[in-house]
């Protein structure tokens, strides 16, 4: 049994932890092959960082991905070998989530969680950074920039929670029994589904397995993110484009785009509107 007596996120079990780490280690067989992969001490605990690139761009300024809830770097398959067309990537594995960071200190506020990161990169042979955050991750990014923004030179947000508007209902209402290990696997597979805005969430696929796996196995004890405030919004003063989902299960999108509207430039397109902060 995997226990530990500090409210900290872990594997419930030893055949869970192996059970997530064989999903995990299927999905990252269908990314590019990562140049380096580090394990990066921290005071809160050790963070998974993999870099990816090619010969060619290897001076250039990176970018860095952040996954969203109960993901991992597999969940960039996708979109991955077109970034690194432009730049080298690195991705990481959030601290307290599913995945190969480990948690070993409790995390108790945003500023904690701005600091891990910070340290993180701190211990990256890098100046600053391109953050590219989806869903949690770009609350984690725009959370850095908020406390601890010396690394960061840029930041891309793919519909972000809790930066422009609160969750939705049905949003609250299907993360419980998605994040709940004893709830029965269909029912966790089809909030996933929900949360994924109707994709299809079961073991056929690797990504949806791994996270899956990740929200039977894994136990998360992270603080509730905070509503970015107009104040905080207006208080960052590096460049962000923020990419809303039109029909995003996370949040009313257009709610979202007029918070975000005194700060943005608004730009339409067939896919919805992306505001693209000064």
């Amino acid at each position: 049994m995997v226990t530990n007596d500090k409210p900290t996120g872990r594997f419930l079990t030893e055949k869970g932890k192996a059970k997530f780490e064989a999903a995990y280690e299927a999905a990252m067989k269908f990314l590019p092959p990562p140049l380096e992969t580090k394990d990066i001490e921290t005071a809160f605990g050790r963070v998974r960082i993999y870099r990816f690139t090619k010969e060619e761009h290897k001076g250039k300024e990176p970018l860095l991905l952040l996954p969203g809830r109960s993901s991992s770097t597999p969940m960039w398959e996708p979109n991955l070998p077109g970034l690194m067309k432009e730049r080298p990537v690195y991705t990481l594995d959030l601290l307290g989530e599913p995945g190969m960071s480990c948690q070993t200190q409790p995390i108790r506020n945003a500023e904690d969680q701005a600091s891990w990161l910070s340290e993180a990169l701190s211990k990256v042979d890098v100046e600053t950074v391109h953050l590219i955050g989806v869903s949690i991750g770009g609350w984690t990014a725009m959370n850095l920039a908020r406390h601890a923004p010396s690394k960061v030179a840029t930041i891309s947000l793919l519909d972000p929670v809790l930066v422009f508007a609160p969750l939705s209902l049905k949003m609250m209402a299907a993360s419980i029994p998605a994040s709940v290990p004893i709830v029965p696997k269909f029912i966790r597979e089809k909030m996933l589904s929900c949360i994924s805005g109707g994709a299809k969430a079961d073991d056929s696929e690797p990504i949806a397995r791994l996270i899956e796996s990740g929200m039977a196995n894994y136990k998360i004890s992270l603080p509730t993110p905070d509503l970015m405030s107009a104040e905080d919004l207006k208080n960052i003063h590096i460049p962000v484009l923020a990419l809303m989902a039109e029909k995003s299960t996370m949040h009313n999108s257009q709610r979202a785009v007029q918070q975000g509207k005194p700060m943005c430039r608004i730009f339409k397109s067939r896919t919805g509107l992306a505001p693209r902060m000064p």
